[in-house]
């Protein structure tokens, strides 16, 4: 072989070992690009909570990952938190045990659901409830709060105090929500005294039926409650019956009866009138140019008339501006961070002016959309 040709070997040889090197190197930056280029990724969360016995004091989360740190939250469908987990740093926590609130005399039996919530207010604690929402708000998948419901029992009458025992339940596997469905159950006074205590249904959480019950010391009914399902959440729920300490839980699977779908039904300078149709808790936003600017009250589930979004008054809207009424799943006292309710692909929602609804108002009914593209 030449020194020429071995040179030239030598030079196809380095070429290739500078190629590799720039294509490892390019790899490491495609994979640091965020942190490199100061691209923020979305927080990330997840938790496993399994039914359990306990003791009415405490509950064990079995899994929690957290990208950013912060707390787990126990609810059972109130208002405010029964439980709150010492701050979480991020990363992966095995078994974690959470304390009921000092204040709070509601015993961590029953249904609980456990949320994973950010940690924004940084050395304040954990300020959800007390920043109106503005704070340490809950980790998102797919516009939802990340969290998992589970059963909390226990064998000690004792712990249970005077309250009736919900022995068995029986329950539908699947219904719509809009119909009237038989929930059976089987209750019993553990005590040798006649009492009377209220018995509850709940789907996902929300008290949906009571009924005061009588029984006589030592004795176990069957109790039967036709259960209106109007107003609560479709998809896999738990659906449960509960006494003062007590409780049972199976699961039923609602389908939303009806496409979700908002529909424009007057407007003024003032406000707007619209007909909703909405599939879980959430309100109606009024976006132009893409950003909200008003929202309605908070909606439960279900079919709405007449729901009012009024104006502010420096919005500075003319009457051929074109405007999009938007189904949002969230609360609307914090509306960034809710997410858009999506149909068959689309977020549910309607394009109109004021101009329009107004000439509709004597019409048949307005702008209606389930899922229009071409809003927002």
């Amino acid at each position: 072989m030449s020194s020429r040709q071995s040179f030239g070997t030598v030079k196809r040889i380095g070429a290739i070992l500078i190629a590799v090197v720039i294509v490892a190197v390019a790899g490491i930056v495609v994979g640091q690009a965020p942190a490199i280029f100061g691209v923020e990724e979305e927080p990330e969360a997840s938790i496993t909570f399994e039914d359990q016995q306990g003791n009415g004091s405490s509950v064990t989360i079995q899994e929690v990952s957290l990208s950013d740190g912060g707390y787990v939250v126990i609810t059972d469908g109130g208002d405010e938190p029964l439980a709150v987990s010492e701050r979480l740093n991020a990363g992966t926590h095995e078994n974690v045990t959470i304390e009921r609130e000092n204040d709070v005399s509601r015993e961590l039996i029953g249904q609980l659901t456990a949320t994973v919530h950010q940690d924004t207010s940084d050395d304040e604690g954990y300020a959800y409830e007390s920043s109106g929402g503005e704070e340490d708000q809950p980790y998102l998948d797919d516009g939802f709060p990340v969290s998992d419901t589970a059963t909390v029992t226990t064998s000690d009458e004792a712990t249970l105090g005077n309250s009736f025992l919900v022995e068995s339940i029986d329950a539908p596997t699947t219904a719509t929500t809009n119909e009237t469905v038989e929930v059976n159950a089987r209750v019993r006074n553990p005590t040798e005294f006649q009492m009377q205590q209220p018995v509850e249904v709940r789907i996902a959480g929300a008290v949906i039926e009571r009924q005061v019950l009588e029984l006589d010391g030592g004795e176990a009914r069957n109790v039967t409650f036709q259960t209106d399902t109007n107003g609560a959440p479709p998809g896999n729920q738990t659906i449960g019956i509960y006494t003062e300490n007590d409780g049972a839980v199976t699961w039923i699977d609602l389908e939303f009866h009806t496409d979700p779908s908002v529909a424009v039904t007057d407007a003024s300078n003032e406000s707007v009138t619209v007909s909703a149709a909405i599939p879980q808790r959430g309100f109606v936003a009024l976006e132009r140019n893409g950003t909200i600017f008003a929202t309605s009250d908070e909606l439960d589930p279900g079919e709405h008339e007449n729901v009012t979004v009024d104006l502010p008054a420096d919005a500075s809207i003319a009457d051929a501006d074109e405007l999009t009424a938007t189904l949002y799943a969230g609360s609307p006292d914090a509306a960034d961070a809710a997410s858009p309710i999506v149909f068959e692909g689309e977020p549910v929602r309607t394009t109109f002016t004021i101009a329009e609804a107004s000439a509709d108002e004597s019409g048949d009914g307005g702008s209606e959309s389930g899922n229009d593209s071409n809003g927002g």
